[in-house]
């Protein structure tokens, strides 16, 4: 990579983190263009090369931050060497899950925001080279589960939705109970959803 595209990537990321900061701390509806450009230390110009408003910029956060945390959870998967597609999809779930208990601003910030089709966008479009495609990874996943399944997409639907939602309120407000008493209750739903889903022959 040459200066000028070092120099980019890493105003880029400046911005990124700049914002995340902000939004995280102050909310995006009290977070200005110039509140951004201002802590990053760059032209308000420099903001509109990569950007087209703060609304771009938070989704495309949602995508890096999201695009981050499967990386790291399909890292360890490969590092705890763990067999078929539903454990895998299990431990994905409750690592993600984990991650965000520890970091609910993270949480608060991605999931405030988030619709099927944000997430879908943000898990299929990485925002840079180093940002994975989710939906590569799930493909990757059923190919290699050598199963079949009836609407997989639908099945990611639901799933995500299910854990989504009950995850959040869990981690947020302890509602209906706490993540830990939540787990066994998702694990055992995800299943239900995989079984469901899964041609049999």
């Amino acid at each position: 990579m040459g200066k000028a595209a070092d120099n980019k990537k890493l105003k880029m990321e400046n911005l990124l983190n700049t914002s995340f900061e902000l939004f995280t701390s102050q909310g995006i509806n009290k977070t200005s263009i110039s509140d951004i450009v201002n802590k990053a230390g760059v032209a308000k110009g420099t903001f509109y090369l990569y950007f087209k408003d703060k609304y771009d910029i938070r989704n495309r956060l949602i995508a890096h931050k999201s695009s981050q945390l499967f990386m790291k959870a399909y890292e360890a998967l490969g590092d705890a060497g763990i067999e078929g597609f539903e454990d895998r999809l299990i431990f994905i779930m409750d690592y993600v899950l984990d991650e965000l208990e520890a970091n609910k601003g993270l949480l608060a910030f991605i999931y405030k925001d988030l619709s099927w089709a944000v997430f879908k966008k943000a898990l299929t479009t990485p925002t840079n080279s180093e940002d994975i495609d989710f939906g590569e990874v799930y493909r990757k996943m059923i190919e290699e589960s050598e199963l079949e399944f009836q609407d997989p997409e639908v099945m990611l639907f639901l799933i995500i939705e299910l854990v989504g939602s009950t995850g959040y309120s869990s981690i947020m407000y302890n509602d209906p109970v706490s993540l830990n008493d939540l787990k066994p209750h998702l694990e055992k739903t995800v299943r239900n959803i995989i079984e469901t889903h899964t041609v049999k022959h």
